[in-house]
Parts: structure tokens; C-alpha cells; sequence
């Protein structure tokens, strides 16, 4: 698992490549808790080289959410592979946590309001 991260004016995107799983997950965590102490209420995650996510790796990103809700901050997927959004979709988080198709998309939504 590889994690990147860029601020674009008020929005930080943050990219994951690889897999998102038991393994990686802790590790992804405590990167993304660290990247959020830049107190950036607006985030996306671009998961377009996101190849698998596990439950563990489900569990940080619904914790990010629940986060960025206490802090009245937003959060945007984009760019889902089928089998990742499938299990947003089958998990039902994807009624918690806005999906787009592009990056651009995305951004448009957290710059909305």
C-alpha cells in the first residue's frame, strides 16, 4: 500500500495504490491521522489504483468520516474501481459517504456550499 497526499487549496487529496487490507491498514491509520493534524476539513480520497480493500481497510476510512462529521468537515470518494464501490455499495456506506466518478467531480462536491 502506497499513500500520497496533495493540498489543493482548501481540499487535501489523498491518493491509495495497492491494497487496503488487515495488513495495511493500521499503518494507513496512523498516516492519515497524521495528514489530518494539518487541519484540512475537506478531504478526498482518489482510490483509482486503490486495488482491494478489506473491512479493516473499510474501518479508516468510515473513522476519517466520522472525523471530518465532528469537525463539520466533508469527505469525498473518487475514482473507485467496480469491486471496491461494490463494497461501499453492500456495506451500505455509500449512503454515509458521497461517491464520484472523477477527481474533478469530487472536488466540485467539497467546494459545493
Amino acid at each position: 500500500m502506497e499513500l500520497t497526499h496533495v493540498k489543493e487549496g482548501e481540499n487535501l487529496i489523498i491518493t491509495i495504490k495497492g491494497r487496503l487490507d488487515a495488513a495495511s491498514a493500521p499503518v494507513a491509520d496512523t498516516a492519515i491521522k497524521k495528514i489530518m493534524e494539518e487541519d484540512c476539513p475537506r478531504i478526498l480520497f482518489n482510490l483509482n489504483d486503490l486495488e482491494y480493500l478489506s473491512s479493516g481497510g473499510l474501518r479508516v476510512i468510515l473513522g476519517v468520516a466520522k472525523e471530518l462529521k465532528r469537525k463539520e468537515g466533508k469527505l469525498v470518494l473518487c475514482s473507485l474501481h467496480q469491486f471496491v464501490k461494490e463494497i461501499f455499495e453492500v456495506s451500505g456506506f455509500d449512503s454515509l459517504i458521497p461517491i464520484e466518478d472523477t477527481i474533478d467531480a469530487g472536488i466540485k462536491l467539497l467546494d459545493a456550499n
